[in-house]
């Protein structure tokens, strides 16, 4: 979705997302393993930033809704609820540089903003997304104390105790076990 610098009005535009497939779509083409369990709605504000040398766009908004991602330890689903706002501007490229970023340009400054033909032009849903996975947790947890999985056998410790033999450890750094450190003044 690409809106022209030219078509957004001199105080801004204030648009709401709720199209899931502004999600779905990423989610499918990074091969995320995330569900949208509550809608993810974004509102947006835009305010286009021209003069003094640096034109671009000014991005205000919030992002809610509910996911569920697999935990980190254990697999199971870990329910994560976004609740973000951000504040972030985008420069567009140089004029100079207009040449080469076009329509058919990989270039990655070219997610958020682009000039075509000259026209400076901003993507919202490529900074959606952008947005979306900052708000995601780095390890998400089904539960903090979550006990994650045996590692011989691959039962889920939360649902109790497996029965495999508790390991006694790597048998090469068994000699360090009954190392005695003392503290010198």
């Amino acid at each position: 979705m690409w809106i022209a610098l030219a078509d957004l009005p001199a105080d801004g535009a204030s648009i709401e997302f709720t199209d899931p497939a502004i999600w779905a779509e990423p989610m499918k083409e990074f091969g995320m393993a995330c569900r949208v369990l509550k809608p993810l709605i974004a509102r947006m504000t835009i305010l286009a930033q021209q003069g003094d040398g640096v034109d671009g766009c000014l991005f205000r908004g919030t992002l809610k809704g509910e996911v569920a991602l697999p935990c980190n330890r254990c697999a199971e689903d870990a329910i994560v609820t976004i609740d973000s706002t951000f504040d972030t501007f985008e420069p567009f490229p140089p004029e100079a540089g207009a040449a080469a970023f076009t329509a058919d340009s990989d270039a990655p400054d070219e997610l958020v903003t682009r000039r075509e033909k000259g026209v400076p032009q901003i993507n919202p849903e490529a900074l959606l997304w952008e947005e979306f996975v900052l708000a995601l947790p780095v390890k998400p947890l089904c539960r903090p104390d979550c006990k994650g999985l045996c590692p011989s056998c691959g039962h889920n410790k939360n649902y109790g105790d497996c029965d495999c033999a508790a390991g006694s450890g790597d048998p090469r750094l068994a000699v360090l076990r009954s190392l005695k450190l003392s503290k010198k003044s």
